[in-house]
């Protein structure tokens, strides 16, 4: 798509802006014909988006900014596209927010960072990328009253990063009292990890204090992960109680990003102190995530998708990256993350069905069958040995494509090494803790499935994300599998997912 750019007179010196190329209500699938193509997630209608960016609640509207290259399926040239919902299921199309300006810091993209709703306008933050700079300046634009439109700062928030930083971006800015803050994510000539934080009293002039927190990547031990030689798109979510949750993604010079790690901690004094570190999401295909703090008090999120698949994939299809659903984000009693589906999904179920039963040792029942868009749930009462198999199957055929979730050795296992049609995909089996898997006990599963993508939820907050790419399909087959030496008692409750009225164009 070739940007059209018109004036916008409603701020005096405001950039050019892009309004969508089409605004009539047409649900996204009806203009790039590809069965891999999500019918309830997020993404505008073609090309390249990653990181969701500045998700705020402004004038009664969610606003979802995310990387967006508009005229291909490749990752350059980004923009911020926007979209905004009065109720996080219908998503009105916005024009670009951040295009790169030629001569100007940001000339080759306008990275990552956030928003935050202040004085009647939505005031963003973001990473100015020039090619060849080892890090990214903070920039920030200012909105129309009603968030639609952009100018740009002439100056710089922050030029330069601090002493010995050697990778620097993603700003995230919020209101602390009676001050803003802002955490940059971070890499230091020595090999740690981290991010930095400045305080301003007016989002305009902003001091340095110094590391938030930061750690040297290693090899994990037992219990510990890798947190990465750089940190990018640092979050943090302040909870009523003390309690704070940092997520931070784990980047890498030689092979870049990685996953995300999740920090708890609580607030001491004007400060912070973090102690566990975890993976946040188990999955292969989860990175970048973006807090928003609901006008009700919720933390919800959402995670970036990549493609598991050859980037020819990509360029053939026309588009590439999703957003996760949107999850809500709340505290364990240890402080480690719950993640669920926000409750708002629930409005998009239809065809709901329901069957219970029991599965034997080494047999398989078809439980049903779901649309490519589903909800899935499960429960399941084990016995002796816990242990349970699920298919998720194209068709009954032998030879059709099947995404296999095992329970078993305290954990569920996704294997989508059968998943895929296209050999261009990528494979790969995947472990979430199950900390709930015991001998008698019983297990909860939900499970969104959405043509080339599985969000799996454990009914204690783990969660998984991981992209496949089966032939063209209209409804999947859920299928038990005895793997136990006992009994199984399953029980399921599935419904399709419509895509909204008066979506994505």
């Amino acid at each position: 798509m070739t940007p059209r750019e018109s004036p916008a007179a409603a701020i005096p010196g405001d950039v050019p802006f892009c309004p969508p190329s089409h605004r009539e209500r047409r649900p996204m699938r009806d203009r790039i014909r590809d069965p891999h193509l999500p019918e309830v997630h997020l993404r505008p209608p073609a090309n390249w988006i990653n990181d969701p960016n500045g998700l705020v609640h402004h004038d009664g509207w969610y606003h979802v900014f995310f990387q967006h290259n508009p005229h291909a399926p490749t990752h350059e040239h980004v923009h911020w596209g926007h979209y905004r919902s009065r109720d996080l299921l219908r998503w009105e199309p916005q024009p670009l927010a951040l295009t790169p300006a030629l001569g100007e810091h940001d000339e080759d993209g306008c990275f990552s960072g956030n928003a935050v709703s202040h004085a009647g306008r939505i005031t963003a933050f973001y990473s100015a990328y020039r090619t060849g700079h080892p890090w990214q300046p903070v920039a920030a634009a200012d909105s129309t009253p009603d968030g639609s439109r952009f100018a740009k700062r002439p100056e710089l928030l922050i030029p330069e990063a601090p002493y010995g930083v050697t990778t620097f971006r993603d700003p995230y800015v919020w209101q602390d009292r009676d001050r803003w803050r802002m955490l940059v994510g971070a890499g230091w000539s020595d090999g740690r990890g981290g991010a930095v934080l400045y305080a301003s009293p007016d989002l305009s002039s902003w001091t340095y204090e110094g590391p938030l927190h930061r750690r040297a990547d290693m090899m994990p031990g037992e219990g510990e992960i890798r947190t990465g030689e750089a940190w990018e798109c640092p979050q943090l979510a302040l909870y009523d109680d003390g309690r704070v949750l940092l997520l931070t993604s784990a980047w890498y010079q030689r092979t870049g990003p990685s996953h995300v790690v999740a920090w708890t901690g609580r607030r001491e004094g004007g400060g912070f102190r973090f102690q566990d570190a975890a993976r946040f999401d188990h999955g292969p295909d989860f990175y970048a995530p973006a807090l928003l703090r609901a006008p009700e008090g919720r933390w919800l999120l959402w995670g970036w998708s990549w493609e598991a698949r050859d980037p020819s994939c990509s360029k053939e299809a026309g588009w590439a990256g999703i957003l996760t659903v949107p999850r809500e984000i709340t505290l364990r009693p240890d402080g480690s993350p719950h993640q669920a589906p926000a409750r708002e999904l629930a409005e998009l179920h239809t065809n709901t069905w329901q069957k219970a039963c029991t599965t034997q040792p080494d047999t398989m029942s078809v439980l049903g069958s779901v649309s490519a868009a589903a909800d899935v749930r499960v429960r399941l009462g084990l016995g002796k040995d816990p242990a349970w198999g699920l298919r998720i199957m194209l068709g009954m055929t032998g030879n059709a494509e099947y995404l296999d979730l095992e329970i078993r050795d305290g954990a569920l296992t996704v294997d989508r090494g059968h998943a895929s049609a296209d050999n261009r995909a990528h494979i790969g089996a995947y472990r979430m803790p199950l900390p709930e898997l015991v001998p008698g006990g019983e297990v909860e599963l939900r499970i969104i499935l959405d043509h080339s993508i599985a969000e799996v939820f454990s009914g204690a907050g783990e969660a998984l994300t991981v992209r496949f790419y089966p032939a063209a399909c209209d409804t999947w087959t859920l299928i038990s599998r005895g793997i136990a030496t006992d009994v199984v008692h399953a029980a399921v409750e599935a419904h399709a997912l419509r895509a909204p009225d008066a979506v994505t164009t």
